[in-house]
């Protein structure tokens, strides 16, 4: 089942002599539970192209159809409901609320969207993440690890239909990257998630279901054609 549709999507900044194409027509499709990697150099489009499919940015023409949505079609208070509902971001810079504990971090697009969290899922998230006995901890009395920990949290709380993930592990050492990678992947198996994530590292690249490679703003399939 195809969760998310990509259709001629092309993003452009400034005008004449000093546009600058940072996506190039981009079409491609993602099922539904697939963890897709994205790499490319520093500057190739590779943000650009998540913040597009996040609908964090406008494409200056293409279509990104997401769980059926046409989101580009919303107008932007709609977007934006529908962003809190169907999206989970994860940054690099973890973006935590400092006067909330984490467990208040971790509920709160739940309560922004004022619905009551579900508080066996969201224990169950704590559990999941080795989290549950810091609940109370503040952002500044947990490690690097562990306010990643949080943000993957906060990024599941809602159930989304898709994770975003730029440069998740970017500001932790090898061990720590590599417990957020399976985390990742241990949402997307437990909770039938889908993953799109962009990093540098190639070797964690390569645990993707599929890797796409962003440069001039041509996306490509690596093991594939250009898409």
């Amino acid at each position: 089942m195809k969760i998310l549709k990509v259709e001629n999507l092309r993003k452009t900044y400034g005008e004449g002599e000093t546009e600058v194409e940072a996506l190039k027509n981009a079409t491609f499709s993602i099922n539904k539970g697939e963890f897709v990697s994205i790499i490319g150099p520093s500057g190739s489009g590779k943000s650009t192209l998540l913040n597009l499919l996040g609908g964090l940015s406008n494409p200056t023409s293409g279509k990104v159809i997401l769980d059926d949505r046409d989101i580009f079609a919303m107008k932007e208070k709609e977007l934006s409901v529908f962003r809190r509902r169907n999206i989970g971001f994860i940054f690099q810079a973890f973006n935590l609320v400092p006067e909330l504990n984490v467990e208040e971090n971790i509920m709160l697009p739940i309560l922004l969207d004022n619905k009551r969290p579900n508080k066996r899922y969201i224990n169950e998230l704590l559990e999941m993440l080795n989290l549950s006995e810091r609940k109370y901890h503040l952002p500044s009395q947990l490690s690097g690890g562990q306010q990643q920990r949080v943000a993957i949290g906060r990024a599941l709380a809602t159930r989304p239909a898709i994770i975003l993930a730029d440069e998740p592990t970017g500001n932790l050492d090898t061990k720590n990257s590599n417990d957020v990678i399976n985390l990742l992947k241990l949402s997307v198996s437990k909770y039938n998630q889908t993953l799109i994530m962009i990093t540098h590292n190639e070797n964690l690249a390569s645990l993707g279901d599929r890797v796409f490679n962003v440069e001039d703003g041509i996306v490509s399939e690596l093991g594939g054609e250009k898409i």
